[in-house]
């Protein structure tokens, strides 16, 4: 005698073979913070730190005694892995612009521009890069100085040579820019201190930046960015100047809420990437532009207000040489507001 299944059954296995597989979630990746423990010793017997050092003898010089001075005991600090992955570049524009421009800011930061006239005249006049935005800079990196950060350096850029490997290879550049940086000016590798991202100083440079753009503005052969304000002054506009700042042009232009063209939208996709010619945009947006320097394109950057609307502004070459300093437009806009309330 056969068997017969009830119907329901035979439907419920139909449906069984039928349904599609269930894909399970993947686990999130554990941060590099989650990977280690504060203080944990670095393993200097590692490939990549054995291919550091034979790199530091071979090509630059370090005799085994320096490097086993300086890297003797060298640590991890975990705060440092735990800032890195929730940086305040990432936050809405209305969160983080009123972090730098305060009314405390733009007091300070007009009472440096009357005590650092003389300096700044000079900057102005030998490399061409606008005051206020210099002292914009100097007070959104480092709040004139007050704030140079409180991470050992060597630690820091060790931490994350060893632990962060999505910036590795930065880092181990960054790495062997400190030593030399050091070894050129007399400095103890070990005593400087600064952010948890690698930059010291009052101009927040990072080791690389401060052997290509650091000046001696004050002519007594040093270049020193954490007690000379000529310095920290000089070397600020000298960065800008590199990147193609024009004293006097705009820096960046309104553009309303409304981005009213794909071509636009899709400029403002591509970031700093994204570039488009100025009468392009003012025709697009039916708007007066100033002229360019050089006739060079604009960028489309996108700001995020409180009540969910966006806010559009052409990002002039001024505006692009900001962000070849922080690749960040949040970052260069606050800098454009906090210079033209310093005016």
């Amino acid at each position: 005698m056969t068997q017969r299944w009830p119907r329901f059954l035979l439907l419920a296995c139909l449906f069984v073979l039928l349904a599609p597989p269930v894909v399970m979630a993947e686990d999130p990746q554990p941060l590099a913070a989650d990977l280690v423990s504060d203080g944990q010793p670095i393993d200097l017997t590692s490939p990549r730190y054995q291919g550091l050092f034979k790199e530091l003898r071979l090509a630059y010089g370090f005799s085994p005694g320096e490097i086993d001075r300086i890297f003797k005991g060298v640590s991890i600090r975990k705060r440092v892995l735990e800032l890195m992955d929730r940086q305040w570049e990432a936050k809405p524009y209305f969160q983080y612009f009123p972090r730098f421009v305060t009314p405390a800011a733009i007091s300070e930061g007009q009472k440096k521009l009357q005590d650092n006239a003389a300096v700044l005249d000079e900057v102005e006049r030998q490399l061409g890069v606008d005051r206020a935005v210099v002292v914009a800079i100097w007070g959104v990196e480092t709040h004139y100085g007050k704030n140079e950060g409180s991470f050992n350096l060597f630690q820091t850029l060790n931490t994350m040579f060893d632990a962060y490997p999505r910036r590795r290879p930065f880092y181990r550049k960054q790495l062997i820019h400190f030593l030399l940086l050091c070894r050129n000016n007399g400095v103890d590798p070990l005593s400087v201190n600064g952010s948890y991202g690698g930059a010291f100083g009052q101009t927040q440079f990072i080791p690389s930046s401060f052997r290509e753009y650091a000046v001696d503005f004050d002519h007594d052969g040093r270049r020193d960015v954490w007690q000379s304000v000529p310095d920290v002054l000089g070397s600020i506009a000298n960065y800008l100047r590199h990147f193609g700042w024009t004293l006097g042009a705009p820096i960046y232009h309104e553009l309303g809420n409304t981005l009213k063209d794909q071509r636009l939208i899709d400029a403002y996709n591509k970031g700093r990437d994204g570039k488009v010619s100025r009468e392009l945009v003012a025709e697009i947006q039916g708007i007066e532009l100033p002229p360019s320097p050089g006739d060079k394109p604009l960028t489309i950057v996108g700001l995020e207000e409180a009540d969910g609307s966006m806010r559009y502004v052409a990002g002039y070459p001024n505006f692009q040489a900001i962000t070849a300093w922080n690749h960040s437009n949040r970052y260069a806009m606050a800098v454009a507001e906090l210079a033209e309330r310093l005016r």
